[in-house]
């Protein structure tokens, strides 16, 4: 009896100890407020506008969301960790988004310390995590910030933001299938690395009439990332290159023509349509200096987004941004910024647009947790190239945001 005893207490205090060493975190934030967007197209034969206002528009400031993290101890210095994040959706009939964003970030992984560590699973970019801790604007959801673009509205810079790559058509954000590497500073340097494969391949078989063309055949969506970052005293510098691939198979139409495909956006869980080949190449440097009285800000981005079947057919993106960010008071911060940049695409005599962007905020803080906020931004292009005879086309975009965000 009291060897029972003393087991079933030996057995009690290892899971207590175990479950001491573990902890679960919620955590999440909720944004919502008043925002008015205006946009303008100038065409050759007429002007297009619209006006679109919200009241109780969720995330200007920062996208809602609700996520779960946490940490388990396993002794020699490593643990084991996990992140499940979903976008919410405050004024929806659902409160989960149903969208591709939904699924914001969803990895596990392992890290020794004095080494660095391990995550498989849906995670953000090396850029994106870059852009995330160099822009003056903390990549909020307002128009004007030329790095990240909103992802709201359409046509304000040449392209449209209806992209799969959850959030902006300035380079992609995140994706799943990743394999991330992230080590230890060391003298001031610390490297990440970044992996994703999705990869499917079957017999290619012919499709009988009057249908024709192929079935099957390999679709694989591939890509990787490094980046490099360095820290000195009050200087943050960092360089950042990703690269991904789409590969599918030919398709054919009734008339025996061999379809090449047309450059599109890498997006999220590798889908693509039959017959796109492309290659999608992010590249991103960025340096940041806090003065005291304010920090400055200085960035680059440049998107190739190229067919692997000719190299004339593509779309480049370049743009760059500086801008500043301050606290006048203790309770006031504040931050600006401007930028320009030049898109081109599908090759030569084909549309092109040089486009600039505006931004100037404010956070009145009413606690660590709870704050305030107003944004306001300007963007458009000029120098639209005409296409095919039908004259050059413009795009204007003006937009202000007031709300509350409190994070938890």
């Amino acid at each position: 009896m009291k060897k029972s005893l003393f087991a079933i207490a030996a057995v009690t205090a290892f899971a207590g100890a175990a479950q001491a060493q573990s902890s679960v975190t919620v955590y999440g934030i909720l944004d919502a407020g008043f925002s008015s967007l205006n946009q303008r197209q100038g065409g050759p034969t007429r002007v297009t506008k619209s006006t679109t206002a919200s009241l109780g528009g969720s995330g200007n400031e920062t996208t809602s969301r609700l996520g779960f993290k946490g940490t388990e101890d396993l002794g020699g210095g490593t643990s084991a960790f996990f992140t499940v994040e979903v976008a919410i959706t405050p004024n929806s009939a659902q409160n989960v988004s149903t969208g591709t964003t939904s699924n914001r970030q969803t990895f596990v992984g392992l890290k020794k310390n004095g080494i660095g560590q391990f995550a498989l699973g849906t995670q953000y970019t090396p850029v994106h995590v870059a852009v995330g801790a160099t822009d003056p604007g903390q990549t909020n959801n307002v128009v004007g910030n030329v790095i990240y673009p909103n992802a709201g509205t359409t046509s304000r810079d040449g392209q449209t933001t209806t992209q799969a790559d959850g959030g902006t058509f300035g380079y992609v954000v995140r994706t799943n299938n990743a394999l991330t590497v992230t080590t230890d500073k060391f003298a001031g340097f610390q490297g990440n690395l970044f992996y994703t494969q999705n990869n499917a391949n079957t017999n290619q078989t012919t499709v009988a009439a009057p249908s024709s063309g192929y079935t099957g055949g390999h679709t694989n969506q591939s890509g990787y990332g490094l980046g490099v970052n360095y820290n000195w005293q009050k200087l943050l510098v960092t360089a950042n290159y990703q690269s991904f691939k789409a590969e599918n198979p030919y398709t054919q139409t009734a008339a025996g023509v061999v379809t090449t495909g047309t450059p599109v956006a890498w997006g999220v869980g590798g889908a693509s349509a039959a017959g796109v080949n492309t290659k999608d190449n992010n590249t991103y440097f960025a340096a940041t200096y806090d003065f005291g009285i304010l920090k400055a800000y200085a960035q680059y981005l440049n998107r190739k987004v190229e067919s692997t079947i000719s190299s004339n057919n593509y779309m480049k993106r370049s743009a760059q941004q500086i801008g500043v960010r301050s606290f006048i008071t203790p309770t006031i911060e504040a931050w600006g910024s401007i930028g320009n940049g030049r898109i081109s695409s599908y090759g030569p005599n084909q549309p092109t647009a040089n486009f600039t962007g505006w931004q100037i905020g404010s956070n009145y803080l009413l606690s660590k947790r709870t704050n305030l906020y107003a944004i306001y931004g300007q963007t458009g292009t000029s120098n639209v190239a005409s296409v095919a005879g039908t004259g050059n086309v413009s795009t204007n975009a003006n937009q202000y945001a007031v709300g509350v965000r409190h994070t938890f």
